[in-house]
């Protein structure tokens, strides 16, 4: 077992006296219960500190890990420049968790440093850390835009890497809860704030990885938080076994969640495989939806599925309805997997000769040829969500006070620019923030002056 402990933990700033002066005394429950989590990741004798960080750099398709000899860091830009820490890097440890996560299919590596100065959330765990368990070498992980899945299975090859070395590994987990439990808080209040702090602080405390695999994006965003990636990447290195959990301590006081928890490693368990678990619920809802699928989505799946699968463009299915073969429109064709966006093509005016054809061709697009994504593999199609957007006619308007971003998609056009935006998406609230959207898209500065256009649209799942 190399895996011999591990913390979550938050990385408020105001934490240390340097920064609080004084106001660090309101969170005394969480800093007694960070020195507990401390002394109890040391008392495992670590010979190396995986420290996973929200304030690193992130990528949206890569892991990012810490290279070189080892860093410095201090609290400056927190008006504490004697606020200092400095560690060293297990630079063995790190090429070998690059190496177990290639195996895995998930890109982690050294690429990409943009600072090498440690950052906050790496820094406040060190500074707790250092004072029961000097010299301790680390190894900094920063986070991604890639799927929670993704961020498990790193943690499996953090534990795989550790186990090839021999070597004797902690884990800190570093990340706040949610930033919106107060109205009066610096970012406000949102009801997913506390729901989202009382949801993880129950999976940490019993143990219930499979839980933290199954937040929604949207919800995790919804709330705010800072650590959950960083929870899931800890849960990913104890897989497969027996962990003795404890939450030392969860306050709220300044508007932010802090949570404490402790987690220790009592031997192989071989019914804990959490993303196992998680990915067979997902394959079988997605068999369920795709039973219940409408023509529409329907085709766009069974295209995907050929040309990914078998490498062949299927032939138009027989039978379909006459709104697929007996007129033209522009079509969009999304597909998101584990919540998140993974593709989406489509055309504003038709260039088929039927709906059908305009769903068969953007499929093809939407799975291969979007620029935001790789292709589509053939191990991805089972997770699949699939939806089709048939759009009406565009028609011009005079102001966006003419849209709204549930009824209506909005073309924005400036000097040979256009871009477009459909309606009734996840986050997308506001007539602002949907032209704001649509402008980026096309590469339109906000100040520049731009032609409106909304449409309506027929949405197939």
């Amino acid at each position: 077992m190399s895996i011999v402990a591990a913390v979550a933990v938050p990385h408020p700033p105001l934490i240390l006296p340097e920064v609080g002066h004084g106001e660090e005394a309101k969170i005394q429950a969480t800093i007694d219960a960070y020195r507990a989590a401390m002394r109890h990741l040391a008392a495992a004798a670590p010979e190396t500190v995986v420290v996973t960080t929200p304030h690193s750099v992130i990528y949206s398709d890569y892991f990012h890990i810490s290279p070189g000899t080892g860093a410095s860091g201090d609290l400056r830009g927190f008006g504490a420049p004697g606020a200092r820490v400095e560690c060293e890097y297990d630079r063995e440890l790190a090429a070998a968790i690059s190496g177990e996560a290639e195996k895995l299919g998930v890109p982690a590596g050294p690429q990409g440093e943009r600072s090498a100065t440690l950052d906050h959330a790496t820094l406040i765990p060190l500074r707790f850390l250092q004072g029961e368990l000097p010299g301790c070498q680390v190894v900094r992980i920063g986070l991604s835009g890639l799927p929670l899945a993704d961020h498990y299975r790193l943690g499996q090859a953090i534990a795989a890497a550790a186990h090839k070395l021999g070597r004797r590994v902690g884990i800190i987990a570093s990340g706040d809860l949610s930033h919106k439990l107060l109205a009066e808080g610096p970012y406000g209040f949102a009801k997913e704030g506390p729901e989202y702090d009382q949801r993880v602080m129950r999976a940490l405390g019993s143990g219930d990885f499979l839980d933290l695999l199954r937040f929604p994006p949207h919800f995790c965003e919804a709330a705010a938080e800072c650590g959950h990636r960083s929870f899931v990447i800890m849960a990913g290195a104890l897989d497969g076994l027996a962990v003795t959990c404890r939450t030392l301590s969860h306050e709220g006081t300044f508007g932010v969640g802090y949570g404490v928890a402790t987690f220790a490693p009592q031997g192989e368990d071989p019914s804990r495989h959490p993303l196992a678990d998680y990915l067979a619920e997902l394959r079988d809802e997605r068999q369920g939806a795709n039973a219940a699928q409408d023509p529409y989505a329907r085709l766009a799946r069974e295209t995907i599925e050929a040309y990914i699968g078998e490498g062949r463009l299927p032939p138009l299915p027989e039978n379909l309805p006459k709104g697929l073969t007996g007129q033209r429109a522009g079509a969009f064709v999304s597909l998101h997997k584990f919540g998140e966006l993974r593709g989406c093509i489509g055309t504003f005016l038709p260039t088929c000769q039927s709906v059908a054809e305009e769903i068969r061709q953007n499929a093809v697009s939407a799975s291969t040829r979007d620029p935001r994504f790789p292709a589509i593999t053939a191990d991805e199609l089972p997770y699949l969500e699939y939806s089709v957007d048939v759009l009406g006619a565009p028609e011009p308007i005079a102001s966006e006070a003419e849209l709204d971003p549930r009824r209506y998609g909005v073309i924005v056009s400036c000097r040979g620019k256009r871009g477009l935006l459909l309606p009734d998406l996840e986050g997308v609230d506001t007539v602002a923030q949907q032209v704001a959207i649509a402008r980026r898209k096309a590469g339109i500065g906000p100040q520049e002056p731009v032609e409106l256009q909304r449409f309506t649209v027929e949405r197939h799942h």
